[in-house]
């Protein structure tokens, strides 16, 4: 399911580079953690700054985009990657 465009896309990297999560266009994400490549997908939506997730388990979250740069989710606090 494709959804509308938004300024959140690429990758978002915890501070420590353990956690890095890629926020597709397709409306999917691919999460490594540590050497776990694709530890954790699924899909998700971003309405407004307020991200859902949908992991292919089962298991759902949310985050807050408190910035075009900065990522509060799970707990966690992740960066854009510039590339």
């Amino acid at each position: 399911m494709q959804q509308p465009p938004h300024p959140y896309l690429g990758m978002w990297v915890t501070g420590d580079g353990r956690i890095r999560q890629e926020l597709l266009p397709n409306g999917r994400y691919d999460e490594a953690r540590g050497t776990r490549k694709s530890a954790y997908q699924g899909r998700y939506e971003v309405r407004g700054n307020h991200i859902d997730y949908w992991d292919d388990t089962g298991f759902t979250a949310d985050g807050v985009f408190v910035s075009e740069d900065e990522l509060h989710h799970g707990g966690m606090i992740f960066f854009r990657e510039r590339r």
